[in-house]
């Protein structure tokens, strides 16, 4: 079980082996601490059978009694979720170190570039496997240094001040998670994670901050950790450093949309004992992330560069887990956790060399493959929207009949079977861009990802469920307190179906060069709000006329003061 203190030292042997050593043997060094890195994945694979079959794995070096803990609170705990982050952020970390040897291999400072990296992975898997939350809070304190100093080329004018605004804006959130942290001691006395969740279940407390308001302990604390995770998962209105980030070597960027920016989604589930007893705190989570969701998807379609869509497109997947978790479907928002970690990973490790090529032939995409083209298939659109009408129907079916899931019980199995609806239906929808390709096989290919999806889906409601949280009775009790009320859940779901409705024809009317009629109001209105989004809502110059404000409002403060000094 002590061996487990390993998986996180490895790769900090790792970054040890680049630094230590000359120049000329360093391109043989950087080869050689991959290995340590692999090593730590397969200890974090080993974890996850050991926690699997053995149970939690334990590993204090403190006095959890002493007050000495927080000051010196280094401990691991590490259950089936711990050990599922630790194995991707490990695995993931591997393939991103090795390609980060002959990507950067021609970059001056690639040595200290490469043990940045080890000792981010190094940091990550200590604070997923924290014993506590004080040590919790020290690494996610240490990922936001890592942050900046991961960007790389501080020489570069737009890399140095996307990295310092990240740094800023990051200590935002740093500062709620701290403020919880002491908020949580002070309420019930300990910072040990199954102590806590006991405690304030059992020891009910009420906070009045100022006359005729009172909220709840756990309320109080859990808004305060939220905050927290806002700012490193790019929530918005906290969303506005992910795009400065973007300046950093593409393997940096893989590493953050892959494993660092999930941290928020990993704090709640780690915390889910107490954020189940605040439906105040998931109400807030659900509004925050719909709206990052809705947000971070618009700004993406408007963007023109490569990397800014992508980093958009986390910020609504971002939103997408947050969302998740406001619901109540935990064990959901980890898996999106890690289906996105592996496709955003891949997707920045690869767009390095589309930009390459797109230099290179400034003509491409041809627009030979645009002539090409063949026409709208009309069977293409039939099995598409048929299929994605047909989808609730099969999955009332299978539940029923295979799985006996009774759906009017709870908003969490219609949560989980929604999910695979608007899934299936954004696949679908995106299937029908292949033009150029038989109509049949596109249809064949619609079918598969309809199953494809509704089986995964199926697979996380059973299995991945079951295994991050054993006991029914406690997911059921997440899905109590994150329960709307049904107008509301209705209406939320009745308008999602409506849209997915409506952008079939839309599609179907724009593939024939027909178009819907629009009040001229509203194609005037489309167009102001294509270029406010093209802008990023003109968040970046609200937050710099809100600084230029502070800072005049600090001097004056400062003048003040000194002619009463005088």
């Amino acid at each position: 079980m002590s061996l487990v203190i390993l998986v996180p030292l490895l790769p900090l042997l790792a970054a040890l082996l680049v630094l230590v050593g000359d120049k000329h043997s360093q391109q043989e060094r950087a080869k050689m601490a991959a290995y340590p890195i692999g090593g730590a994945f397969l200890g974090a694979i080993a974890t996850l059978w050991w926690v699997a079959t053995q149970g939690p794995i334990t590993l204090r070096f403190y006095d959890p009694a002493s007050p000495v803990t927080l000051v010196f609170p280094i401990g691991f705990y590490v259950d089936r979720l711990s050990a599922v982050m630790m194995v991707l952020i490990s695995g993931v970390g591997t393939i991103i170190y090795t390609y980060s040897i002959g990507y950067m291999y021609q970059d001056p400072h690639d040595r200290r570039y490469l043990a940045l990296i080890g000792f981010t992975i190094s940091v990550l898997l200590c604070m997923v496997s924290s014993a506590n939350l004080m040590m919790l809070f020290l690494f996610w304190q240490v990922v936001s240094y890592m942050l900046y100093l991961l960007a790389h080329n501080h020489a570069h004018a737009a890399t140095l001040d996307g990295a310092f605004k990240t740094f800023t804006l990051l200590r935002v959130g740093d500062v709620a998670f701290l403020s919880g942290t002491v908020l949580a001691y002070q309420l019930y006395g300990t910072l040990e994670f199954q102590t806590l969740f006991d405690r304030a279940a059992d020891m009910p407390v009420a906070l009045s901050p100022w006359p005729g308001l009172e909220i709840s302990g756990p309320t109080a604390v859990t808004l305060l950790l939220f905050i927290g995770g806002m700012s490193k998962s790019a929530q918005f209105p906290l969303h506005v450093w992910l795009p400065r980030s973007l300046y950093a070597p593409t393997p940096v960027t893989a590493l953050l949309h892959a494993g660092i920016i999930n941290a928020g989604g990993f704090l709640i589930n780690r915390l889910a004992p107490l954020y189940g007893l605040s439906s105040t705190t998931l109400h807030v989570a659900l509004v925050i992330g719909v709206l990052t969701t809705i947000l971070g998807a618009t700004m993406m379609l408007a963007q023109n560069d490569i990397k800014k869509t992508l980093g958009f497109s986390t910020i609504g997947q971002m939103g997408y887990m947050i969302m998740e978790c406001g619901l109540g479907a935990f064990s959901l928002a980890i898996f999106h956790l890690i289906a996105h970690g592996l496709f955003k990973a891949t997707m920045f490790l690869s767009c390095g060399n589309v930009i390459h090529k797109a230099r290179q032939d400034p003509k491409s995409p041809h627009a030979s493959l645009q002539e090409e083209a063949k026409e709208f298939s009309s069977l293409t659109w039939s099995t598409g929207f048929v299929t994605t009408l047909f989808i609730p129907l099969l999955i009332l079916l299978v539940t029923h009949g295979v799985l006996h899931i009774p759906l009017l019980e709870s908003q969490g199995t219609v949560i989980f079977l929604f999910f695979i609806w608007i899934t299936s239906s954004q696949a679908i929808l995106t299937l029908t861009r292949l033009r150029a390709i038989a109509s049949w096989k596109v249809s064949t290919a619609m079918l598969f990802t309809l199953l494809f999806v509704v089986f995964v889906y199926l697979f996380v409601i059973e299995s991945f469920t079951t295994f991050l949280y054993p006991n029914p009775v406690e997911v059921a009790s997440y899905f109590q307190a994150a329960a709307l009320p049904n107008w509301l859940f209705d209406s939320m779901v009745i308008i999602a179906t409506l849209l997915t409705v409506l952008s079939w024809g839309y599609l179907y009317m724009r593939a024939h060069d027909q178009t819907m009629w629009m009040p001229k109001w509203v194609e005037r209105l489309r167009i102001r709000l294509y270029v406010v989004v093209m802008n990023q809502l003109y968040m970046d110059e609200l937050y710099q006329t809100l600084g230029k404000a502070a800072m005049r409002l600090i001097h004056r403060i400062d003048k003040r003061n000194a002619r009463w000094s005088e």
